[in-house]
């Protein structure tokens, strides 16, 4: 409950302890790997990333030590967990061999510090590590239960030394004093180093990250494909010794074949002695001696025949001895061809793996070249767009200033022409007045008389009678109409002189202005384009660029043409094509 407590409190100082650790660990590792990667060669003793990464795996090893007492005093090292390597991974016994046959180190501390270099050249630091921290019952007698390495920081560090086996490291130990060493770690590397990788893992971190993942890959498939072949050998190694085994197993059988029928001749040899012994009993005393010899006889058959009893019973023992040799080396070549078989399918998917960060890496190079190149497009496709935004600009103020002209001009043509202007358009409205009550007048004049030619025929001989009789009144009536007439020619000339003084107005202000002109057509008709019946009654326009003629709401764009640069009124047809023609050319 203690432990557990303590792993919840998140003010634990010894667990706040452990996590700095992981992380010092975590940010050696790191660097070492990077700035090898960048360096590009073999790590020697005096590189200093390597020097620290020593230093902190040396307080990793050392937090959480029990303290044991001896005659000289209180011994507290890290040699006796590193010695539990050898009972539980025999090929960690050539570095424990290594290092005790070192002849510099005096002290536990610097047989630690070597067998920590022999592990990083031998590639195996990792795998050693993960086999001390799975065995925490024995690591129990060295640390305290709280310490990093019996704890899931240990772990974590454990997996983080795999990445390791890319670095090729080469040391030497025989002119270094590793017993007197002091272990300070230096924290201004891994914070100028921070904000180094930092920077860099925003411009190229995942490429870097593939690079790592693909090199730890290929190491631990050489290092599988040498087990495998390591194996292999055991297991030819094995096969030999199993037919070696089975050859001596049937000379033995067949020895114990031929044991067994001379026991059987002896048997049968003794029996037919024993049977003539028998009969020479009855014998008389004179065959004393033939029976002495004979009874030497037996006494030396039964030797024999016990001597070869016990090589029997011996080829026996040996034979079961073979047996059970056979079934522990068929067991064992069953045992290495499953972990053949599982080494195979871990290379396997290893290749795959490998393969997969091969398409990826291809992926990303080829999406880069294609944004790259996209990029160019657009940069080519900004730079037409600048240098046409620059020619409409000129263009624009080409207009304005043209414009400025035509309005400057206009200006001082209704200067000069306004009140001439005002006085004509006052005399064509009298004019029109005048003219609406002369047609009021003849409109009357004409209703009278239709009656007078319905009423003619009654009326004839009285109308008759009556210009006999009063002559004098037939000149009054005439000159009512000449004068309709003259007032009327007098309305149409002044409308011609209204119409033609109003074109010319119009034609002057479309040179001085050359804004908006438009063609009105006195006959009415109906407008091409839209072909609405109210069309009739509107206003018609005439197209600049097609010369068309249709209503205003058809003929309401203005767009330059390429004759003229000031806008000019086109249709909804024009505008379209011209719109069209602007947008392909990119000027």
């Amino acid at each position: 409950m203690k432990l557990v407590a303590l792993k919840k409190d998140p003010k634990d100082p010894i667990a706040i302890e452990r996590l700095n650790l992981m992380n010092m660990a975590k940010l050696s590792i790191k660097g070492l790997i990077e700035s090898a990667l960048n360096l590009g060669r073999t790590l020697d003793s005096d590189y200093a990333p390597l020097q620290q990464f020593f230093v902190v795996m040396e307080h990793c090893l050392k937090h959480g030590l029990k303290t044991k007492k001896t005659f000289l005093g209180q011994n507290k090292s890290f040699w006796g967990a590193l010695e539990l390597v050898e009972k539980l991974t025999p090929e960690a016994g050539e570095i424990t061999a290594s290092v005790k046959d070192l002849p510099g180190l005096k002290t536990p501390l610097g047989r630690g510090r070597a067998w920590l270099r022999l592990a990083l050249m031998q590639k195996k630091l990792s795998d050693y590590m993960k086999t001390i921290i799975n065995r925490k019952d024995l690591l129990s007698e060295f640390y305290e239960p709280n310490a990093l390495m019996m704890e899931e920081e240990g772990a974590v560090i454990a997996g983080l030394l795999v990445g390791l086996n890319v670095i090729d490291a080469n040391l030497c130990m025989k002119g270094e004093d590793l017993d007197s060493q002091v272990g300070v770690i230096d924290f201004s590397m891994y914070l100028k180093e921070g904000g180094h990788s930092s920077k860099s893992a925003e411009g190229d971190g995942q490429i870097t990250a593939i690079l790592d993942q693909k090199n730890y890959v290929e190491e631990l498939n050489r290092h599988l494909s040498a087990s495998v072949n390591n194996l292999q050998a055991k297991v030819d190694a094995l096969e030999k010794s199993n037919t070696k085994l089975t050859e001596e197993l049937a000379v033995a059988n067949n020895r114990i074949i031929t044991l067994q029928e001379d026991v059987e001749r002896v048997k049968e040899e003794s029996s037919y002695q024993l049977e003539s012994r028998k009969a020479l009993r009855s014998d008389s005393a004179a065959d004393g001696q033939a029976l002495g010899e004979t009874r030497k006889q037996l006494k030396e058959e039964t030797l024999l025949r016990l001597d070869v009893e016990k090589e029997l019973e011996v080829q026996i023992g040996m034979k079961q001895e073979m047996e059970l040799s056979m079934k522990m080396l068929e067991k064992d070549v069953c045992e290495k061809q499953d972990a053949l078989v599982e080494l195979r399918q871990q290379l396997e998917d290893l290749r795959a793996i490998n393969q997969q960060l091969s398409h990826k890496s291809q992926s990303a190079d080829a999406s880069s070249k294609q944004k790259s190149e996209a990029i160019g497009r657009l940069e080519e496709k900004i730079n037409q767009m600048s240098g046409t935004v620059k020619q409409l600009e000129t263009r624009c103020k080409q207009a304005d200033k043209e414009r400025d002209l035509a309005l400057e001009a206009n200006r001082l043509f209704k200067q000069d022409f306004g009140d001439k202007i005002e006085s004509l358009q006052e005399e064509v409205e009298q004019l029109r007045k005048h003219r609406s009550n002369l047609e009021q007048e003849l409109r009357k004049e004409r209703e009278r008389r239709t009656e007078h030619h319905l009423g003619a025929a009654p009326r004839q001989s009285s109308a008759a009678r009556r210009e006999k009789r009063h002559p004098e009144n037939i000149p009054k009536h005439l000159p009512e109409p000449l004068a309709v007439k003259r007032e009327n020619d007098q309305l149409q000339s002044g409308q011609e002189d209204k119409t033609s003084l109003s074109s010319s107005l119009s034609l002057s202000h479309h040179e001085d202005e050359q804004d908006e002109s438009f063609l009105e057509i006195s006959v009415p008709s109906m407008c091409t384009m839209c072909e609405q019946d109210d069309s009739l009654l509107k206003t018609k326009k005439q197209c600049k660029n097609c010369s068309g003629v249709f209503c205003e709401s058809c003929v309401s764009n203005e767009l330059p043409l390429p004759s003229s640069i000031l806008p000019e009124t086109v249709c909804s047809s024009c505008y379209s094509q011209l719109l069209q023609q602007y947008a392909s050319t990119p000027t």
